[in-house]
């Protein structure tokens, strides 16, 4: 059966999707230090990320942030707070790499397990109250009286998450080709160093931002 407004709101969100921003940012940071499987699992947590804010839509919580001041503020200094932890950590591996020009670079956290990146995609997309905020606003615009609310809530949801998973996944798959050269001390360090300062940016850019 023919859905106009499905259709309408899949190609506004596929333009959403592939607009620049953090979880893209974050993505190609987890390819880099951590190879594709860290970069699917990131890609995973981004996405996973947008069915909390379709609950708490579905459910009205999100007015929360609408009206109250206090709670928009805690979430957006959360999460700008985060966004710039994770940029000072990209500054700091690219400030750390080695200058000889014939070693490739292993990790620059031989620490981190690869779930760890699900965790950072998740976190950095629960803690965006622009994401709450734009689900509360364009969500409703696309349900109608008749449809149950949650039901059609999670399906709308569900076609964003298989956008970001096809987007960003062919985003890992790229940047995993050309891993190899990426890795090279020089050029990651300036990748590491340019991807911490967009990061850091996007941290400063919500923490000063307006509802």
């Amino acid at each position: 059966m023919f859905d106009a407004q499905l259709i309408g709101y899949t190609l506004a969100v596929a333009l959403l999707t592939i607009t620049p921003g953090a979880d893209t940012m974050l993505v190609m940071r987890n390819v880099l230090a951590r190879g594709r499987k860290a970069g699917i699992l990131a890609t995973l947590g981004v996405s996973s990320g947008l069915f909390f804010h379709a609950l708490l839509s579905g459910l009205g919580l999100s007015l929360i942030l609408t009206r109250s001041a206090m709670a928009f503020s805690v979430v957006k200094w959360a999460g700008a707070l985060y966004l710039c932890y994770l940029g000072l950590q990209s500054l700091r591996s690219a400030f750390n790499q080695t200058q000889s020009s014939n070693e490739l670079a292993t990790t620059s956290e031989p620490s981190a397990t690869p779930w760890q990146a699900y965790r950072e995609g998740l976190i950095t997309n629960v803690l965006n109250p622009k994401v709450a905020l734009f689900y509360l606003a364009f969500l409703p615009q696309f349900i109608r009286p008749s449809d149950p609310v949650m039901l059609r809530s999670l399906l709308l949801t569900s076609i964003h998450f298989v956008l970001g998973i096809v987007w960003l996944g062919l985003i890992t798959l790229s940047l995993d080709k050309m891993r190899s050269w990426m890795l090279k001390p020089r050029v990651r360090a300036w990748i590491e160093g340019s991807t911490g300062l967009i990061l850091f940016g996007f941290g400063i850019r919500l923490a000063l931002s307006k509802r």
